[in-house]
């Protein structure tokens, strides 16, 4: 399970009044969205005098932020829900498997003593009041809102280096195989003013790299002001003091050249593209419900690099697809040798009910489905490796976010590498045991790469000053 981590039991608000209310254990599973939802509802529960914990020893009730977006997502969560009532705990299931399957968590697990949908997680305090006065609560609007803002409580679990940033809730596309518009509902985008002022707030906190999310990141605004809006956020945010401002989930048809632009000119935005492209056959892509990319892709990714010479490029691919034959994988496989891409993530086809492509024909099998899969990560594994070897002989910088303090040796991240989805960089003391503790940023010289990770040493501030000199003669 992926439990909110232990940190926040030291959360000075997490203690106030925790002896006039009882405890509350958390356990979050799913993607960034739920997890900026369970650390509001933590902030919530703070602010009321509740005490929180990741440790489902310390409560009588747990709440779980449950995922659906697939069937292992949902699998775990049951697993995590059927231990924890095993255990004899009482359950207030929240998150995309509440919103999905209300009647059927009720009914089948007693211990469930609320339902809290994707866009009732403000009301938690009530219902777990409602709770403690003997209710069995079902909090779940048929239509999910949207009321996160800079004055709603928040409890972060990610450490002080690194946020996520919730910029709109919700999906207007309708991409046959993804139930997510009918788990969160359409988009529904917050005002740039009150994004900054959250941004703001974090800064203050210490952040250091600052993550934007929602379903599809270039068409924020789109519903709130008429047309999207990203490139004038991120042109507002540029005036925020966090170094590093990286957006999740960049769809092909909203990286306009405005927006490329901004992705240019913009220093504090990091020139890394989440693409979520999903397969590159024009047939398999309109049985998706995704014509619009079609004849799009190629010419886009010509035009990232040359405005973006510098752009760290992740894509993520469904394999076995019903009716992919051989030839469309073999397409597939063509597109990602000729592209290059730093990072792919390759997911079989996962059908659910309630979409569209659960009912297609022309299923492939599991086991066919599961070897394209590998064959595709066979194929892209040394194109990462030599994507990485190319920073080989660099000065980046990394954000520190482990340290062994027996050895020295750190662990962190460069702008190449987003949180939990990407690499790490190795991390050894420099000339002198140079260290750095987490949550700081230090030059690393890279000396080393492999398939996924960078090995490097930190580097002084003279060395740097020699090899500037060194490089400026060079040019003369």
């Amino acid at each position: 399970m992926t439990s909110a981590t232990s940190q926040f039991s030291d959360h000075p608000e997490a203690s106030a009044g925790a002896a006039a209310r009882p405890t509350v254990a958390f356990a979050h599973l799913g993607c960034e969205k739920n997890r900026v939802d369970t650390e509001h509802m933590l902030g919530l529960l703070a602010q009321a005098g509740y005490g929180v914990s990741a440790d489902e020893a310390d409560a009588r009730v747990v709440v779980v932020n449950t995922c659906s977006f697939i069937q292992d997502a949902r699998e775990e969560s049951v697993r995590t829900l059927v231990q924890l009532a095993e255990q004899g705990k009482e359950l207030i299931i929240a998150g995309c498997l509440a919103q999905h399957f209300q009647e059927e968590l009720l009914e089948s697990l007693p211990e469930a003593r609320a339902i809290v949908g994707t866009g009732d997680y403000q009301h938690i305090v009530s219902v777990l009041q409602r709770v403690e006065a003997g209710e069995r609560v079902r909090q779940v609007s048929a239509t999910p809102t949207f009321v996160a803002d800079e004055h709603l409580p928040r409890y972060r679990t990610t450490g002080e280096a690194v946020a996520y940033l919730k910029v709109a809730e919700g999906c207007d596309y309708r991409c046959a195989f993804c139930i997510i518009p009918r788990l969160r509902g359409d988009q529904r985008s917050r005002p740039i003013e009150s994004i900054v002022a959250e941004a703001r707030q974090l800064a203050t906190q210490g952040v250091q790299e600052l993550v934007l999310i929602s379903q599809i990141t270039t068409n924020y605004g789109l519903d709130l002001y008429g047309e999207p809006r990203l490139a004038e956020l991120l042109r507002a945010l540029g005036e925020v003091d966090i170094p590093w401002i990286r957006v999740h989930y960049a769809y092909p048809t909203g990286l306009t050249p405005e927006l490329l632009c901004a992705f240019r000119e913009v220093s504090n935005v990091l020139p890394y593209l989440d693409l979520p492209l999903q397969h590159s056959h024009p047939e398999v892509l309109r049985a998706m419900n995704r014509p619009w990319q079609t004849g799009v892709t190629a010419g886009l990714l010509e035009r990232i690099r040359e405005q973006l010479p510098e752009a760290v490029l992740r894509t993520t691919f469904i394999v076995g697809y019903p009716g992919e034959t051989e030839e469309h994988f073999q397409h597939l496989l063509d597109f990602v040798a000729e592209q290059r891409f730093d990072h792919v993530g390759v997911f079989t086809f996962s059908p659910e009910e309630g979409t569209a492509a659960a009912g297609l024909d022309n299923p492939v099998p599991p086991e066919l489905a599961q070897q394209r899969r590998d064959r595709l990560m066979a194929l892209q594994q040394p194109i990462a490796a030599a994507r990485n070897a190319a920073w080989v002989g660099r000065i980046v910088d990394v954000l520190i976010e482990q340290e062994n303090p027996s050895t020295g040796a750190m662990l962190g991240r460069c702008a190449r590498f987003a949180p939990e989805v990407d690499g790490e960089v190795r991390v050894s003391p420099g000339e002198g045991g140079l260290c750095a503790a987490p949550g700081t940023m230090v030059p690393v010289r890279i000396t080393a790469a492999d398939t996924y990770d960078l090995i490097g040493e930190v580097v002084g501030a003279r060395a740097m000053v020699e090899e500037a000199v060194a490089a400026r003669r060079a040019a003369l």
